[in-house]
């Protein structure tokens, strides 16, 4: 014999209880876009603190770089580290020191630089440098000076650099050249070749 019984859910009144009012809706909007903003600006800050981005202009560092390219540069490259050979940087330019250059670095403190037979010698090494555009047509010779380095443009042939102004001073280096973010179909890391141990042997 079936002794069940249905029993009725228990009545259950509508929520009366008075929602939150235009005034508490807005402030509430306005506190978190407020803290979005802050987030945002403070994100903002800490990427133009550690990184700046630059125009590439001209040819001079062809193939590698290509004018109009927008490059990313790590500020803090050498806050705790050593410029090296091989790598690509950005510095003001030492004969007009609001305009920003991108170039090479070649030799450090107290190497002897020449430029010889289309070959480039870092004490009395030959570089091997696969990123040149063409070998150079020009020849010289330079002793790198305390706290300087020497830049030269991959496109050897079409670059002012430390062959027709002498070194850099280091005080003048913005940062190390890392990415290539804009044109799009040309983002890549940069990358940076190791000639310190051919020219340290």
């Amino acid at each position: 014999m079936d002794f069940s019984t249905n029993i009725e859910p228990p009545f259950s009144k509508p929520d009366l209880s008075p929602r939150p009012g235009l005034k508490i809706r807005l402030r509430t909007l306005l506190r978190e876009v407020g803290e979005t903003i802050l987030i945002a600006g403070m994100l903002f800050f800490a990427v133009n603190l550690f990184t700046a981005r630059i125009r590439v202009e001209g040819g001079s560092m062809e193939p590698s770089l290509h004018n109009g390219e927008f490059v990313v540069i790590n500020r803090l490259a050498y806050r705790w580290g050593n410029p090296e050979r091989g790598e690509i940087i950005v510095f003001r330019f030492p004969l007009d020191p609001d305009r920003r250059f991108i170039k090479r670095i070649i030799g450090l403190p107290g190497d002897s630089i020449m430029v010889r037979d289309g070959q480039v010698f870092v004490n009395g090494i030959v570089l091997d440098e696969p990123y040149i555009n063409a070998a150079p047509r020009y020849e010289g010779s330079w002793t790198v000076e305390s706290q300087n380095v020497f830049v030269l443009g991959d496109n050897r042939n079409n670059s002012s650099d430390s062959q027709n102004w002498g070194s850099l001073r280091m005080e003048e280096i913005i940062g190390k050249a890392i990415v290539i973010y804009w044109p799009l179909n040309n983002l890549s890391i940069i990358p940076h070749y190791n000639i310190v141990s051919a020219a340290e042997e």
